[in-house]
């Protein structure tokens, strides 16, 4: 490995002293060495794996059937519309019933979305076939709906959808969003 190399400086005549040598150490070896320990630990290390979310999908059928057209009881179903900026609204109505003051605003926390599933779970029909419709807009942030999928594994609802927002949902949702923001503020004096 390294070694101590000595310089040998002739022989000149006179007295005969004992010379100091200055010790000289070839460093080449521990280079080597440094790489083989970097490569090695590089090969050894285990990488990070990626967290990923388990998604249950439906499997592909086989053949072109199509699958008749389910109908959720709204009573039994909550849809969940997230917005922008971080904000989400729920609602349990037909078309016919939605409106400016029956799209319901919530937040994220567990005093929000959380209570508000748990509040529609309890009231539905049949607790078994409890659905919960996530309708994602836009202008919605991946963060809001990654976090409304852990909001079905903390609330225990194994049935869920996502879906895109309908047109009259949409309507309202605009109406409703664009009502709150483009209310002025009053001047202060």
């Amino acid at each position: 490995m390294a070694e101590v190399q000595v310089k040998d400086n002739g022989g000149k005549g006179g007295k005969v002293r004992s010379k100091k040598a200055v010790p000289h150490v070839d460093l080449t070896p521990m280079v080597d060495l440094a790489f083989l320990l970097i490569t090695f630990f590089m090969l050894v290390t285990t990488f990070n794996k990626p967290n990923v979310m388990d998604l249950g999908l439906p499997a592909k059928p086989k053949d072109n059937v199509k699958p008749p057209n389910t109908e959720i009881d709204l009573s039994n179903s909550i849809s969940l519309i997230i917005g922008k900026d971080n904000r989400i609204f729920y609602h349990q109505l037909d078309q016919a019933g939605l409106n400016d003051q029956t799209l319901q605003e919530t937040t994220f926390d567990r005093n929000g979305i959380t209570k508000v599933i748990e509040q529609a779970k309890a009231n539905a029909k049949d607790q078994t076939k409890f659905t919960v419709i996530i309708k994602p807009t836009d202008d919605a942030v991946y963060k809001n709906f990654v976090d409304m999928l852990d909001q079905m594994a903390i609330t225990k609802n194994e049935i869920y959808g996502i879906t895109d927002i309908k047109p009259w949902e949409k309507l309202v949702y605009e109406r409703k969003v664009g009502g709150s923001a483009a209310t002025p503020a009053a001047p202060t004096n």
